[in-house]
């Protein structure tokens, strides 16, 4: 198996290039003139015993939260290397779960974190689609924690945190143990700017029930300091279309949107969360009935782009049909 050829920029998905555009190596890797190779001089895990042990030995020492396999780059000028301090982007190989369609975990995080970026403008972390050097892929994102200059890390705080939330306490599904009215409750308390980072969230909250992402846990949305020491919604990450592998839930939360919110006529009527259980919902989280209404018109109107780029992604075809498929639903859903 050799690296595939390609005719899309694997960060962008911009069509006519094969490997990574100017544009994606001054996002993704700090400098338009970068040459940054879309192939590692390695292989993935589980390729022999050798680099096996060489990838468990990094991992021993990243801190990054999750369930997914994960690892720490280093970028040295136009070279990517394994480490396991002072990484500056993280990799994703495929994962050894028995999920449906695991092949595509990669691409799907891949076109659903570029879906957000270019269609929806959505802040996000950095992120192509890399390949080993036996032509299987990986996600490749950058980190957006440290600072500029080199003089360390800004301030990160995912909501189980802020919560207090802890598999000491709660067991190991804390981090789904709340809703999202809780969420907006700690975004009023800890931001300056509550207002315009409540209707970033909120956005969040309609992209992510759009591509049928059951994962969007407490630990899955964070706050960042600023330069200024205030407080924001951090870019994006961990954004993928999790009904291509398993059939979970409708929300990640198991309290949902808030307390009591299958008592919301239109869910009861259809069983599923629709529009207008995301307008009540805003009502309870204090965004004006019109800003939440032109969100969700918004994002209705350039689902046609999404697919687009869906159409575009290293999705095999059955995963992209899928995709497709399942942004059809949601968008009927949203619609009502």
């Amino acid at each position: 198996m050799t690296p595939p050829e390609i005719d899309v920029c694997p960060s962008t998905l911009r069509p006519g290039f094969t490997t990574y555009s100017p544009l994606a190596q001054g996002n993704l890797f700090g400098s338009r003139t970068r040459k940054v190779s879309h192939v590692l001089p390695f292989g993935p895990p589980g390729k022999n015993a050798e680099l096996t042990r060489e990838y468990n030995e990094k991992r021993k020492h990243i801190s990054i939260s999750g369930v997914q396999e994960k690892y720490s780059i280093h970028q040295e000028k136009d070279m990517l290397r394994l480490t396991d301090k002072g990484g500056t982007h993280i990799l994703k190989p495929v994962p050894t779960d028995r999920l449906e369609r695991v092949e595509d975990l990669p691409a799907n995080e891949h076109v659903s974190m570029q879906i957000a970026k270019q269609v929806f403008g959505i802040r996000t972390a950095e992120s192509g689609i890399i390949f080993f050097d036996d032509g299987s892929s990986a996600y490749l994102t950058r980190r957006f924690d440290y600072k500029s200059d080199g003089s360390g890390k800004y301030l990160l705080e995912d909501f189980a945190t802020l919560l207090g939330k802890s598999p000491e306490r709660e067991g190991e599904n804390f981090k789904y143990n709340a809703s999202y009215l809780d969420v907006v409750k700690l975004i009023r308390q800890y931001t300056a700017a509550a207002p315009a980072v409540l209707m970033e969230f909120f956005r969040l909250m309609i992209y992510n029930y759009l591509i049928a992402n059951g994962d969007a846990h407490l630990k899955n949305f964070s706050l960042i300091e600023t330069t200024q020491g205030d407080h924001i919604l951090s870019p994006a990450y961990d954004l993928i279309c999790t009904r291509l592998h398993i059939d979970d839930n409708h929300l990640a939360l198991h309290d949902g949107l808030y307390d009591g919110d299958y008592d919301e006529q239109t869910y009861y009527d259809v069983g599923m969360y629709t529009g207008t259980s995301f307008l009540v919902f805003a009502q309870k989280a204090e965004i004006p009935e019109r800003v939440a209404r032109l969100i969700i018109d918004q994002i209705l109107k350039k689902v046609p782009e999404a697919i687009e780029l869906v159409q575009r992604s290293f999705l095999s075809p059955d995963a992209k049909e899928k995709y497709i498929g399942i942004l059809g639903q949601r968008q009927q859903l949203l619609s009502r």
